[in-house]
């Protein structure tokens, strides 16, 4: 018999290690194809062709790519989101797609406190300041008796709860968790309206769906604070990216820390380059050296039970 083909495109993932030597014993033959940068959806095609399963990263695989893979009956998720799949399309062919929920929850946490601290005390500014030969000195802001709104209840806003109350900070947060499920009583559910009245910083941590693309735009600028920082580590497109670089220009908000855009990596065009205040990093939130092993090791053993018809974790 034949084994499966198992593809693997999340580009930490190599030939020889555990995760490949996890497959190779439960029988799977292993293709490595890194992805680097963007890929043409006629790469994929040539990607699966003759694929089974595949553990992959972000690649976009549309109807028209899954359509044209007529072997593959599982895709899993080296992570949490998982919008760059068409989880329709692929129910409609049979195939299975699973996340890791949860998976890097604990290093978003941390790096979300790591770029408030940076916007509050302007660390990006102040190290490119004296790369250019200067010696900047501007005020920076304390985190204790600040609030911060959390745009969604997930694992990764459920870990920056307690690390933000450690610094002293009130949170409040936003989110269509059921009430039965919002279990942290220093957290103060709210609407987005008065999350965005009252936060000084607010931090994105929901899903890309379409009720949250474009969720942060031109009106929801206007009601923050003029002090307030924006922090994005979720998905890029919740955030509307030319509404927030005429509010930051404008004075409607003091500035925003991005792991995450719209396009990725971010073209020499985009409208958030050379913005003061506007500071971009590249999706390296949940890029630790723990989160990448749980994630491999978790995403190799859901992929195996996907094929044996004992998915763990399906979104579709």
């Amino acid at each position: 018999m034949t084994a499966s083909r198992v593809l693997i495109t999340t580009d930490y993932l190599r030939p020889g290690d555990e995760v490949d030597e996890f497959l190779r014993r439960s029988g799977l033959e292993t293709v490595h194809l890194p992805m680097v940068g963007r890929r043409d959806p006629e790469q994929l095609v040539a990607a699966l062709a003759g694929i089974d399963a595949a553990l992959v990263a972000n690649e976009p695989l549309t109807a028209d790519v899954l359509a044209r893979a007529p072997r593959l009956r599982v895709i899993v998720r080296t992570g949490v989101g998982y919008d760059s799949v068409d989880v329709a399309a692929a129910a409609r062919l049979g195939i299975s797609v699973s996340n890791l929920p949860g998976i890097n929850a604990n290093a978003v946490a941390e790096y979300t406190i790591g770029l408030l601290l940076a916007g509050a005390r302007r660390l990006v500014q102040s190290a490119h300041g004296v790369a250019q030969e200067a010696w900047p000195r501007e005020d920076g802001r304390e985190l204790r008796g600040s609030t911060l709104g959390l745009i969604g209840y997930g694992a990764s806003a459920r870990a920056v709860v307690p690390l933000a109350r450690a610094f002293g900070m009130s949170v409040v947060c936003t989110t269509n968790v059921p009430a039965r499920l919002r279990s942290a009583p220093s957290v103060r559910f709210v609407d987005l309206p008065e999350l965005l009245a009252t936060a000084d910083y607010v931090s994105v941590h929901t899903s890309l769906t379409e009720r949250t693309r474009g969720l942060l735009g031109e009106s929801a600028f206007k009601q923050m604070k003029p002090t307030a920082l924006l922090v994005n580590t979720a998905r890029g497109p919740i955030v509307d990216e030319d509404a927030l670089v005429a509010a930051v220009r404008a004075g409607e908000i003091a500035g925003a820390a991005l792991d995450v855009v719209s396009e990725e990596p971010l073209p020499p065009s985009s409208p958030l380059r050379g913005v003061e205040g506007i500071v971009v990093y590249s999706h390296m939130a949940g890029q630790t050296a723990e989160a990448r092993a749980a994630a491999g090791r978790r995403g190799a053993e859901e992929l195996v039970a996907a094929l044996e018809g004992r998915a763990q974790f399906p979104v579709n």
